[in-house]
């Protein structure tokens, strides 16, 4: 199957002489987390996402209306063409760790957005017209991949109380009586995240 049977084709986009604040209207009228970013010419130059938004606007310490699209948008674009294979796409975002790749002509010219959302629901409208389970891996390995921290993870240690069965927690009677010892409070495990 081929990208432009999946892909969006309106799509909301700002302009690289635009501000933020531009970008963010954009993204609010549009009900979207990413544009792509144009050029004079209407060549795709970079993507800008919500998150870069908000970034940019908390390391910067200024209005939305203040900062240049440039400021905050990656010009580092990872595009593919209406030709290209879902597969082949969905290999890219993992690659690359994108959830939405701009489908570009040969002058480098927005011709649709597809997401991971798309390639999701493409995933379902096929399972409910064969009748049966779809093989997933494809999208649920494209989630993993986008959605796995960039950054190495310091390693973590949690406190993890081990709470007793039940057949070991005293009834109210038991720890009223003086009798009966306090029960012995549980060993806790040093647990490791990686």
């Amino acid at each position: 199957m081929k990208i432009e049977s999946l892909m969006t084709t309106d799509v909301r986009v700002c302009f690289a002489s635009g501000s933020l604040a531009d970008a963010a209207r954009a993204m609010w009228e549009g009900d979207c987390g990413c544009v792509p970013v144009l050029d004079e010419d209407t060549r795709v130059v970079g993507m800008l996402t919500d998150r870069d938004i908000c970034m940019a606007a908390w390391t910067q310490g200024r209005p939305l209306a203040e900062l240049s699209v440039p400021s905050a948008m990656s010009a580092k674009v990872i595009a593919c063409k209406c030709g290209d294979r879902v597969e082949d796409v969905e290999e890219l975002m993992r690659q690359h760790q994108v959830r939405r790749v701009p489908v570009l002509d040969v002058d480098g010219r927005l011709e649709g957005l597809v997401s991971l959302a798309d390639l999701a629901g493409e995933a379902q409208r096929e399972m409910f017209r064969l009748q049966r389970d779809v093989e997933g891996l494809g999208v649920a390995t494209t989630l993993a991949a986008v959605t796995r921290s960039r950054q190495p993870r310091p390693e973590t240690e949690l406190k993890v109380e081990l709470i007793p069965e039940k057949s070991e927690v005293p009834t109210k009677a038991e720890r009223k009586s003086p009798s009966q010892a306090a029960p012995a409070r549980p060993e806790r495990s040093k647990v490791t995240l990686g």
